[in-house]
């Protein structure tokens, strides 16, 4: 009987030769072929030419941001009463309210920034231009442009975010084809936002633009211009939305849209409220004083409390600008408001002393 001749096996003949090679290779699988596209077709259409596609979801997708407005509804609503008490104690306020509130609102913002511009700095340099040194000259620049920012011009979406926003950060432009590429990419992100609350398109426009702009006060002006821009809801008393009176919880949210919006949300509801509280203060001071001035002759008294109402932090060279009088007028007149318990001086110093209404 003829035996049936059998082909022998590689790795057997492998085995006989020796050990294995670092050289020697196992067939590969189908699915150890790496450079093979995917089988499911979605995976596939990716790996089409010209090559893999790029991610192309927003960066602040307005879908995310409405679902989260929609989720913080309630203190969305409590927010805009808060505000809205503080829109119409403005309006019907002194304008040196807004003046006031704006010098502690930047003071209080940088020391979230860094700058760490302190109140009665900030007031000389905004009432005199002095108080300036060369290792914080440019933090005070920033300052002093907060504050005019909140006080007074257009809002920064104001004939368009483009135009608007060029104008509002002091960049120039001939033309539409010369706005900065930040900017142009902030209006296009708030173009998409468009329709969401003006709290809710001022916590995109500040998270956008710390994100988009590499400017050394991006942080500043990412807050000042989300600042205004909130306070377009309102009806024109207030023209800005305080964001660091108490704290700078607004200014903190990380994470998704959801956690974000309700840290801005919570913040400036807190920096509102706090606002209200020291304008109430103010005004009871403000009435307090001029009943404990009345007996005084001449007009630096009078012109010396809305001085004081006006500005957080009052020194002798600015009392003199501010009421237009004599030094010695505006100083003999501060004594007599300390000796009456209506200002304190805040330095303990013998020189360069700075007053304080004693609220």
């Amino acid at each position: 009987m003829k035996s049936k001749k059998v082909m022998p096996d590689p790795d057997d003949e492998a085995a006989d030769l020796g050990p294995r090679s670092i050289y020697d290779t196992d067939t590969p699988e189908d699915d150890e072929l790496w450079f093979l596209p995917p089988e499911d077709e979605e995976s596939q259409d990716a790996f089409l030419p010209p090559g893999p596609r790029v991610d192309q979801r927003l960066l602040f997708d307005p879908r995310d941001w409405r679902a989260a407005q929609s989720e913080l509804s309630s203190e969305l609503a409590e927010l805009a009463v808060t505000f809205g008490a503080l829109d119409e104690r403005l309006r019907s306020g002194p304008e040196g309210w807004t003046h006031r509130l704006a010098l502690m609102d930047v003071s209080d913002l940088g020391w979230w920034t860094g700058d760490r511009i302190s109140v009665d700095r900030l007031a000389l340099w905004t009432g005199l231009r002095i108080g300036a040194t060369s290792d914080d000259v440019q933090a005070l620049f920033r300052a002093g442009w907060a504050v005019r920012r909140l006080t007074s011009g257009a809002a920064p979406s104001t004939g368009g975010w483009e135009t608007g926003l060029t104008a509002f950060l002091d960049r120039m432009a001939q033309g539409m084809e010369d706005v900065p590429e930040a900017v142009a990419d902030l209006a296009e992100v708030m173009r998409n936002a468009e329709g969401l609350h003006p709290v809710t398109q001022a916590a995109i426009a500040f998270h956008a633009w710390r994100a988009l702009s590499q400017g050394v006060g991006q942080d500043t002006e990412a807050a000042i211009v989300a600042a205004r821009h909130a306070a377009s809801m309102g009806r024109g008393g207030a023209l800005f939305m305080p964001l660091a009176l108490s704290g700078p919880g607004a200014l903190r949210g990380v994470g998704e849209p959801l956690e974000k919006l309700s840290a801005w949300i919570r913040g400036t509801g807190q920096a509102a409220l706090a606002a209200l509280l020291h304008l109430d203060r103010i005004s009871a001071w403000d009435a307090r004083a001029r009943e404990a001035t009345a007996d005084l002759s001449g007009r630096t008294p009078p012109l010396l409390i809305e001085a004081l109402t006006a500005w957080p932090m009052v020194s002798a060279p600015l009392a003199e600008e501010l009421t237009q009088s004599s030094r010695a007028a505006a100083q003999r007149n501060i004594d007599r408001f300390a000796r009456r318990g209506l200002v304190r001086e805040v330095t303990g110093q013998g020189r360069y002393r700075v007053w304080t209404a004693a609220l």
